[in-house]
C-alpha cells in the first residue's frame, strides 16, 4: 500500500507545515509570496508549482483567482499531530476568509506641504492594486463599497502615527467634521494633501500633526474639495539591514 506522503518531497513537507502553523496563528492561509519565504524560495511561479503539486495529490484544495483561498484536505503521514490542526485550521480558513476584504488602492497622498498632483495621480495604481484587511478590523457602520486606499507621501501626520510610506483607508465623503483627518484637494492649485480639518469664521484651516509644520489655511473655503476621511491607518513595518 502506497504511503500517504508518497511523492511528496522536502519541499511540499515543509510547505505543508508552514500551512498548518500559519493557518493555526492568523485563522486564514498564507499568500504565495509568504510561503515562498517560508522555505527560501523568491520565485512565485515556483511556489505555485508545488501548490498545483500538492493539489494534484490531494493535500489541499485552492480556488482559482482568489487569494489566500487554501484548505488542507489531509495530512501528512509524518506528522501524526496535523490531524487535530487540520480540522480547527480548515474551519478558521473558510471563515477568515468570508472576513477578508478586498480594498481598493487609488494612489497616494501627500502628507507634507501641498505638492501639485495631476488628477491621474489618484489613479496611477493598476486596476488590480488593492490591499486585504479583515472585516472585523473595520468601524462596523462602514460600508465596504465607500471604503479606498490611498498610499502617504510625507511626514506632516508623524504625530497621528502616520509616516511615510504608511496606507490609509479612506471613507468617500465631501463634508468633514473639526478634528477629523481628511484627504482634500484645492482646486485653484491643483493640489492634494493629507491633514486635520477644522472650519473657522471665514476659512478653512488644515492643520498638520508635526509641530516643525504650520497649519494651512484656506481663505477660499469653495475652492477646497472633500475626498474622503481616514478610518484605518494601516503601518509599513521598515526591514532593518543587519
Amino acid at each position: 500500500m502506497a504511503r500517504k506522503s508518497e511523492g511528496l518531497g522536502n519541499r511540499h513537507k515543509r510547505i505543508m507545515r508552514f500551512l498548518i502553523d500559519f493557518q493555526n496563528a492568523n485563522g486564514y492561509s498564507p499568500s504565495i509570496r509568504e510561503i515562498g519565504e517560508s522555505i527560501n524560495v523568491k520565485s512565485t511561479s515556483l511556489v505555485d508549482y508545488y501548490l498545483n503539486q500538492l493539489e494534484e495529490l490531494g493535500y489541499i484544495s485552492r480556488e482559482n483567482h482568489i487569494s489566500r483561498s487554501i484548505c488542507i484536505k489531509k495530512e501528512i503521514e509524518s506528522e501524526p499531530s496535523l490531524a487535530a490542526k487540520v480540522t480547527g485550521a480548515v474551519q478558521k480558513a473558510g471563515a477568515a476568509l468570508d472576513d477578508l476584504l478586498q480594498i481598493p488602492v487609488m494612489g497616494r497622498i501627500v502628507a507634507s506641504a501641498p505638492i501639485p498632483m495631476p488628477a491621474s495621480d489618484l489613479n496611477y495604481f493598476d486596476p488590480e492594486s488593492s490591499i486585504e484587511i479583515a472585516r472585523s478590523l473595520l468601524p462596523a457602520k462602514e460600508k465596504i463599497e465607500d471604503l479606498f486606499a490611498l498610499e502617504v507621501q510625507g511626514d506632516s501626520m508623524i504625530d497621528a502615527m502616520i509616516n511615510d510610506g504608511d496606507v490609509v483607508i479612506m471613507k468617500r465623503t465631501n463634508q468633514a467634521q473639526n478634528g477629523e483627518m481628511v484627504a482634500v484637494w484645492l482646486d485653484d492649485k491643483d493640489e492634494t494633501t493629507l491633514k486635520y480639518f477644522y472650519k473657522e469664521q471665514n476659512r478653512i484651516r488644515l492643520q498638520p500633526a508635526n509641530p516643525s509644520m504650520g497649519p494651512i489655511y484656506v481663505n477660499n473655503p469653495a475652492s477646497l474639495r472633500i475626498m474622503g476621511k481616514v478610518v484605518m491607518v494601516i503601518r509599513q513595518v521598515q526591514s532593518i539591514a543587519i
